[in-house]
């Protein structure tokens, strides 16, 4: 079969190069024909190296390479892989840019100010990552020595490196919530008291949606709460907010309403959203002031950032409503899962994340294999789960491959 899938390669070749490829000159006919077939060889090798990824040019295919080198990827492994739309790319192509580092890009200026205004609050900061957004607001809201409350499956506790202490030098107290969020009443029995050998509770972060618990989200009602005892002992409120819009289109919540329940709200522009790079930090203006220098010492300052900045922009024109597209399929996903003999538990979600537990001896290393063999990417999550991520790069044809797929691989 090898065989004859590659037949069909140097018949595609043929076609493709042959026919374009200049004559070679020469006063000898027969130099003149080996140099030609060197040239098609050497020509044919490459082809087949950049179509396929062999590491040896000259090793036969793998019946694997041929399998997915054929087919449409499905990318699940998360909603950061999207590549920007037609429209997107215009907008960032047509973008009128400056230096923002001398606040002279109006583009960035006008994406800063549509956030602010979404969230009710008196000013915003585009930086490059959601990493460095939440990174500047524990920077923003805290003092050494303060510590920041949050769930044991936080962003800002798993997945930034310790930054809490490395940019800050605060501790964190890490609570296990229920799905990944906490209630009013754990924090304030987490709230320290005021001794010389405790650091000072200063700051609740609270993610949403909640990643690691499989895309699962507080409502309004359930922060509240958590507002009011955080108001009422002296405590800031940070959103990590990287998912929100997945959330606000399910529950149909008003931005406006979270801008008054927290001090500092951050924005990830590159996760459903669809933009290629960049998350926003909201906030009053004097913390956003301070901000900017947090921003240039963490070396976030950028210069003709407005090309970026009209992606963002675009995606909040435009991609928001869509987003029920991708918490639909993963819901019609985790049904699905459900049912499948080798998963024992699929978390809760609600949005676009479907985290699932494989039964008994499935090893993930060789499911998501499988899935890779059938053109499906996915990300482990621990050593027994697995996380699917949708986004507007999926559309209806891949799902029903990805359904077929899934049937298989459990048959």
């Amino acid at each position: 079969m090898s065989t004859l899938k590659e037949t069909k390669v140097v018949s595609q070749f043929h076609a493709e190069s042959y026919h374009t490829m200049a004559p070679v000159r020469t006063t000898n006919g027969r130099a003149g024909k080996d140099r030609k077939k060197t040239m098609r060889s050497f020509k044919l090798k490459r082809y087949r190296n950049e179509t396929f990824g062999w590491k040896n040019p000259e090793a036969p295919p793998s019946l694997s390479c041929f399998k997915t080198s054929r087919m449409e990827i499905i990318n699940l492994i998360s909603d950061t892989v999207t590549k920007p739309t037609p429209g997107m790319l215009h907008a960032m192509m047509t973008a009128e840019v400056g230096d923002d580092v001398f606040r002279q890009d109006p583009t960035v200026a006008a994406l800063e100010e549509k956030i602010a205004a979404m969230f009710g609050h008196e000013a915003a900061l585009f930086c490059p990552s959601g990493t460095m957004t939440n990174q500047i607001a524990l920077k923003i809201l805290t003092q050494p020595l303060d510590e920041v409350i949050c769930d044991i499956t936080s962003h800002i506790y798993l997945y930034e490196l310790g930054g809490y202490a490395f940019n800050s030098g605060i501790h964190i107290n890490i609570l296990q919530g229920q799905d990944g969020k906490l209630t009013a009443s754990q924090i304030a029995n987490a709230i320290k008291p005021e001794k010389d050998w405790y650091p000072t509770s200063k700051l609740v972060s609270l993610e949403n949606s909640c990643n690691r618990a499989g895309g699962t989200y507080y409502t309004l009602k359930e922060i509240r709460p958590i507002h009011d005892l955080c108001k009422e002992r002296g405590l800031f409120m940070h959103l990590d907010g990287a998912r929100l819009f997945n959330v606000l289109v399910e529950t149909d919540e008003s931005p406006l309403h979270y801008g008054m329940l927290f001090d500092s709200i951050s924005i990830c522009l590159s996760k459903g959203l669809g933009a290629p790079v960049g998350s926003v930090l909201c906030s009053s203006a004097e913390k956003i002031k301070h901000a900017r220098k947090v921003r240039k010492v963490l070396g976030g300052g950028m210069r003709q950032a407005g090309f970026l900045a009209a992606a963002g922009s675009y995606a909040l024109d435009h991609h928001i409503e869509r987003l029920r597209e991708d918490n639909s399929r993963a819901k019609s996903v985790a049904e699905f899962l459900q049912k499948q003999e080798y998963v024992s538990e699929v978390l809760p979600g609600g949005t676009n994340i479907v985290i699932f537990r494989l039964a008994g001896d499935n090893s993930v290393e060789e499911f998501i294999r499988k899935l890779e063999d059938h053109g499906v990417l996915a990300a482990p999550m621990s050593a027994d789960t697995v996380r699917f991520v949708f986004h507007l790069d999926i559309h209806e044809s891949m799902m029903e491959r990805l359904f077929e797929v899934l049937k298989q691989i459990g048959s």
